[in-house]
């Protein structure tokens, strides 16, 4: 008996022998393939099998290809695998070695690269634990060409950033040639005192000119950069040129031709940054790049840029290159604005370095003809300039010429009185030619104040003229808070400003209503808490010159022009007789500085108080928003800020010297 249970016993362990699992080559690569799909590098070199391993360290092989697809920006990277059949994994198990094709696939900054290639496996027999099979690893995973020996070489081909030109075609930024100082060390020598020359000159610290002169890559004999300089700057070039060791050297840079007239507009460039290059496709962006730093050049960088070209290929020891792919540089497109530079220097001009802003709109075509901020700075200073104290120079600038006031929103004073008449006569709360009693300067229910009293009804006309605060206090009061919102709001007062360039919407209240009787009164003349930009108070006003259609204001040249933003605010009869009151402004009531133009112009004058309460007495914005009254083919909206408390011209003054300069 006992014979029979030994050879049962042994019967069992051989059958246990025998059906021992066997592993899948098939899975090893999957695992690979998984592993790059997923950027799991460790994981890909543990699938190696022991002869690769003492051939490849891990950074000689799964590291070395994390790298390169970094360099290479590789990304969708795709391996599919030609699986063996049952048949071939048996022959496979019986030779010890497993064949199997495989192919990728990856997009990369030179364009997208695919290839085949076939993976050799051995079997990795264990006595206590499942087979596995081991990847013979090579360079030729990375890509074939590297197969037998090579090196990957990366190039890049920089784009043709895009120039900005006005509707004229006249440059606002373009790329033309500065001067990139630097020295050459062994000329130089080690003298302290012309370091600290250079230093002086190009506006750096000592410390920044020897970190740069102490980089890992200098040599005595090569050109270490130093600034670039604008070629303007005759002078510094003139005296760093005088400096032994000192030279510069041609390169293509940004430049602003019209400097800080058209500043906030045009913006400027900067060097990318850190926080940059983790937001942005890196392969169009390095740390040595520029990117768009404020205005249409940041709006409209990505149509400015273009696009790098590149190319990746293998250099062989014999030197022969295999171009695995490539991609042509895109050069960037060009920006080309409604902005007319003439009239923008007219208006810039015409503020004489006092803060404020303006913008000059064509009111029959849409199109934009300035939009100023007042002060302002010189971007090439930025880029070129060779002042230490640049910035903080202009941080520490009581006026804030780094402030864009033309994208911004301001309480609009009496310039809106216009517009709350146009509500009026739109939704019948007002007839333009019937008058109502008012007594006395001041309206005690509502603390309205207005600068005349009258000798008899007010009506509309007379209430322009004079810029009667009481009587649109007294006929928003009359309409109610929810009409006279409905009005604003079909003038676009509260709503989204739909516009290329980022303008502030113009908004009605802090609550978005005027339930409050005060501060629906207040906002009537505009003061409140309402306020609007300049450019879309001279967009309102083109209601008045196109029969009660307010224009779609746009700035870039390929926008249809002509386009209507808000219908039917006031009947053409309506907006005739508007037109007559604010030619009246001018020959009869507050405007009447605008008599120095040897043309006739139409417009409305305003102050806007800046004060936390009714009662405070705080210093006064001045507004105008005109034009000319026969030509009508401008509207200029004007406000200078600050012209209680200091000695500055009145907007009205400023707007007309301008009109007559542009006329």
């Amino acid at each position: 008996m006992w014979k029979k249970s030994l050879w049962l016993i042994l019967f069992i362990a051989l059958l246990a022998g025998c059906s021992k699992e066997q592993a899948n080559p098939n899975d090893t690569l999957n695992q690979y393939a998984e592993a790059l799909a997923e950027s799991d590098y460790e994981s890909m070199y543990n699938l190696f099998s022991p002869e690769a391993k003492d051939k490849y360290s891990e950074e000689d092989s799964s590291l070395r290809l994390e790298k390169l697809y970094a360099d290479i920006s590789a990304s969708d990277i795709e391996m599919n695998i030609q699986e063996l059949e049952d048949e071939e994994i048996a022959k496979a198990y019986d030779e010890g070695v497993a064949t199997i094709p495989f192919s990728v696939s990856m997009n990369t900054m030179a364009g997208e690269i695919s290839f085949d290639y076939e993976a050799t496996l051995t079997l990795i027999e264990k006595e206590d634990e499942k087979d596995t099979w081991g990847i013979n690893w090579d360079a030729g995973f990375i890509f074939p060409e590297l197969a037998d020996g090579g090196e990957i070489q990366i190039s890049t081909n920089q784009p043709v950033r895009g120039e900005i030109l006005d509707k004229n075609q006249m440059p606002l930024a373009i790329n033309d040639t500065v001067y990139e100082f630097g020295v050459i060390p062994s000329e130089l020598g080690e003298s302290e005192a012309k370091r600290e020359e250079i230093a002086r000159l190009l506006g750096m610290s000592v410390d920044s000119v020897n970190a740069s002169l102490e980089a890992e890559w200098v040599e005595d004999n090569l050109f270490v950069p130093l600034k670039t300089i604008h070629p303007d700057n005759a002078d510094t070039v003139q005296q760093l040129n005088a400096i032994e060791g000192v030279s510069y050297r041609e390169v293509s840079g940004r430049i602003y031709p019209e400097g800080e007239i058209a500043a906030h507009l045009v913006g400027y460039l900067r060097t990318v940054n850190a926080e940059d290059l983790e937001e942005l496709d890196s392969t169009e962006y390095t740390a040595s790049d520029k990117i768009g730093a404020r205005g249409l050049e940041s709006l409209f960088e990505e149509e400015l840029r273009g696009k790098k070209g590149a190319t990746i290929q293998v250099t062989k020891e014999d030197g022969e290159n295999i171009v695995l792919a490539e991609k042509e540089a895109e050069d960037g497109q060009n920006i080309t604005v409604t902005i007319d530079i003439n009239i923008q220097d007219k208006v810039f001009q015409g503020f004489d370095g006092d803060p404020g802003n303006a913008t000059v709109i064509d009111p029959k075509t849409g199109e934009t003809l300035a939009l100023v901020s007042s002060p302002s700075f010189d971007p090439n200073d930025i880029l070129y300039g060779t002042s230490s104290n640049l910035w903080s120079d202009m941080e520490e600038d009581e006026l804030q010429p780094l402030l864009n006031r033309f994208s911004s929103t301001f309480a609009p004073g009496s310039v809106i009185k216009p517009i709350t008449g146009a509500i009026g006569l739109k939704n019948g709360t007002i007839v333009y030619d019937e008058g109502i009693e008012i007594e006395g300067k001041r309206w005690e229910e509502y603390k309205v104040t207005r600068v005349s009293t009258s000798n008899g009804p007010v009506d509309l006309d007379d209430a322009l003229i004079r810029s009667d605060n009481i009587y649109f206090a007294m006929k928003a009061v009359e309409m109610g808070g929810d009409a006279f919102v409905d009005g604003l709001h079909s003038f676009g007062i509260g709503e989204e400003f739909p516009y290329t360039y980022p303008i502030s919407d113009s908004h009605i209240s802090n609550s978005d209503n005027l339930e409050d009787g005060t501060l629906l009164a207040h906002t009537s003349y505009g003061q409140g808490e309402i306020e609007m930009s300049a450019l879309h108070l001279a967009a309102s006003y083109s209601a008045f010159l196109n029969d009660g259609d307010m224009i779609q204001p746009i700035l870039l040249t390929d926008e249809d022009k002509g386009q209507v933003w808000k219908e039917g605010l006031v009947t053409k009869e309506q907006a005739g007789e508007i037109q007559e009151s604010l030619r009246k402004v001018i020959t009869e009531g507050t405007g009447k500085a605008a008599q120095e133009a040897d043309f006739p112009i139409s417009g409305k004058t305003g102050t806007a108080e800046l004060k936390l309460t009714n009662e405070d007495s705080g210093d006064e914005n001045s507004w105008f928003v005109g034009y000319p009254t026969d030509d009508q083919d401008v509207i200029i909206s004007l406000m200078v800020e600050g012209t209680k408390n200091h000695d500055r011209s009145s907007a009205v003054e400023k707007a007309t010297k301008i009109l007559m300069d542009i006329k």
